[in-house]
């Protein structure tokens, strides 16, 4: 019977996938993101449904628009299939089944999903764009805050001040942020990434979130010597400027990563 639970759960992620894509594209453009049709990027040709089915229509339309034919590019059937694996990799993590899950599980299981849901935005616009949308940060404070409430009430959760404790960090970095850093500089990425980052204290604790920021240095510390390696035969055009290294995307990706093992540690 779990089996056909965790098939629904992956067909559940791939339409999130396919919702992620729009999203990672339209938030920068401060386009709408639930009424505004699905379109093609290149001729502007509204979606059918059949166009928008998770990696069967990639894959009947052999990766090219139906309209134009311009040619999709390969990340959006990635995204949509390792949204499947994640969300599937997760409900696995916490032992979800039909017959033993209790209404704490299942409301951990709809939030964590949420939660890896913003990371995954956060991390595709950072990769793009090398931005930290606040209004997706700001969505996922708002959605941890409900979850804080539930644990509150219903769970009686004794460590529920330690959230107290960080939403008035988070304020203070968004007073700082508002008043004084403004006037002074236009990039707000380092108070972005902090902020980011205690969103992770407030979900995965403290322990994850360390395991989290070491894990991200390590991995950009071999990404860049890996670049330098690959990059010894070839010759740099002059004046060509290197891409910043998107921070936000290598801790959105690590901390999803390191919720799940962890996962897997204390559920099993």
């Amino acid at each position: 019977m779990d089996i056909f639970l965790y098939i629904i759960i992956f067909i559940i992620g791939t339409l999130f996938g396919s919702f992620f894509t729009l999203a990672i594209y339209r938030i920068p453009l401060k386009q709408d993101i639930t009424h505004k049709r699905s379109y093609c990027p290149n001729c502007n040709h509204q979606l059918s449904f059949l166009d928008m089915l998770p990696i069967l229509s990639y894959i009947f339309l052999k990766g090219k628009c139906r309209y134009c034919g311009q040619k999709i590019r390969p990340r959006y059937l990635i995204l949509e299939i390792l949204s499947g694996i994640v969300f599937v990799l997760f409900a696995m993590s916490i032992k979800l089944n039909v017959f033993t899950t209790n209404i704490s599980t299942l409301v951990y299981f709809v939030f964590g999903l949420i939660y890896i849901a913003t990371l995954f935005i956060i991390a595709g616009i950072d990769k793009e764009n090398h931005k930290i949308e606040k209004s997706v940060l700001l969505f996922g404070y708002i959605m941890q805050a409900i979850y804080i409430i539930y644990l509150y009430i219903v769970e009686k959760d004794p460590n529920v001040y330690r959230y107290v404790i960080y939403l008035i960090i988070v304020l203070a970095l968004v007073l700082i942020n508002t008043f004084y850093l403004r006037k002074k500089t236009k990039n707000s990425y380092v108070v972005d990434i902090l902020l980011l980052c205690i969103m992770f204290l407030m979900f995965t604790y403290e322990a994850i979130s360390i395991l989290t920021i070491d894990f991200t240095l390590l991995t950009i510390a071999i990404s860049l010597i890996a670049e330098k390696l690959l990059s010894v035969n070839k010759k740099e055009e002059k004046g060509e400027e290197k891409k910043p290294i998107p921070i936000g995307f290598y801790l959105c990706i690590t901390n999803i990563i390191c919720l799940i093992i962890s996962n897997y540690y204390i559920f099993f």
